[in-house]
């Protein structure tokens, strides 16, 4: 390999690297706020019924943990929502910043998972 190739072809063999570097930060970060989402909703579908005020706090409390314990440099300023579209459906819903690689790029994660509220039911005999 001559030298002008080595300098022709080092830029684009940089930007391959710091390219896989960013592609790997942006899903794990995905995937961290989508284990938090789901930790989250899962705690608020079962409390939201016993402790009607209380969920949105507990399933905080739970999101928070999560995204500390897996990811608190990849999930930059988590925004995180407690969704209730009606009385028996509650979820969570994040959306946070990503650390870039290349200047200037700005890339967000979203995350979302709601399900019915868990109820126990006497059964009618």
């Amino acid at each position: 390999m001559t030298a002008i190739e080595f300098v022709l072809l080092t830029p684009v063999l940089f930007f391959m690297i710091f390219a896989t570097v960013q592609f790997a930060l942006y899903f794990f970060a995905d995937h961290v706020a989508q284990a938090a989402a789901q930790a989250g909703a899962r705690k608020a579908r079962a409390t939201a019924d016993e402790r009607p005020g209380a969920w949105r706090g507990e399933a905080q409390n739970v999101v928070d943990a999560y995204i500390r314990q897996l990811g608190p440099q990849l999930v930059l300023g988590p925004d995180v929502t407690m969704l209730q579209p009606d009385q028996n459906t509650v979820g969570v819903e994040i959306a946070a910043r990503v650390p870039t690689v290349f200047p200037g790029l700005d890339l967000t994660v979203h995350a979302q998972s709601a399900g019915p509220v868990e109820r126990f039911v006497q059964e009618e005999n």
